[in-house]
């Protein structure tokens, strides 16, 4: 597959993820497109809940801890 991404945004991408590839540098960018995405949506969920007093930090904490 070809795309046209700007170069400057692929760099910094690359840079910041630490990608040695172009490729590598997307795979991880999609992933954390759709990590960030899935987070948003459970806090939307759990923003519903008006007895459920947690923040997402907490939650994110209590997800950690295991």
């Amino acid at each position: 597959t070809t795309f046209d991404i700007d170069e400057a945004l692929i760099g910094e991408v690359m840079k910041v993820a630490q990608a040695k590839t172009k490729k590598g540098a997307i795979v991880i960018a999609l992933k954390e497109y759709l990590r960030a995405k899935r987070r948003q949506e459970l806090a939307n969920m759990i923003g519903t809940y008006a007895e459920f007093d947690l923040t997402l930090e907490e939650l994110e904490q209590m997800r950690r801890d295991g």
